[in-house]
């Protein structure tokens, strides 16, 4: 089965709860139609390069996926719709990344590098 791997920047007003819930409800659209997230990474609220609708941060969710490409275009239709996600890009993979993803372990250092430099 094809894997792809699906980004999606929601708007910065929402809580966490909330963008959780999004992805919760990307991951049914996916598995409802027959396919699979493999793993959900909430990168967290980060600043972006340019507005994007108006908002100037965004929360970030990326989702491990393998299924299909109809599966994939229901998705991206869903995703469209939603007036809570300002962008979203879905990329087809050779494989997954195993592990954390290069956005979570560039978090962990800023989190260890933050707290080094308090408790010095």
């Amino acid at each position: 089965m094809p894997l792809y791997e699906h980004v999606f920047l929601a708007r910065q007003d929402l809580s966490q709860s909330q963008v959780d819930a999004l992805a919760a409800t990307a991951t049914e659209i996916v598995e409802s139609n027959g396919g699979k997230v493999t793993k959900t990474e909430t990168w967290g609220l980060k600043s972006l390069a340019y507005k994007i609708k108006r908002n100037r941060k965004a929360h970030f969710v990326l989702l491990n996926v393998e299924a299909p490409a109809g599966v994939i275009a229901e998705l991206e239709r869903q995703t469209q719709i939603n007036e809570d996600v300002i962008r979203y890009m879905s990329v087809r993979v050779d494989e997954h990344e195993a592990g954390p993803s290069v956005q979570m372990r560039k978090n962990d250092r800023e989190r260890s590098r933050r707290r080094e430099r308090e408790e010095a």
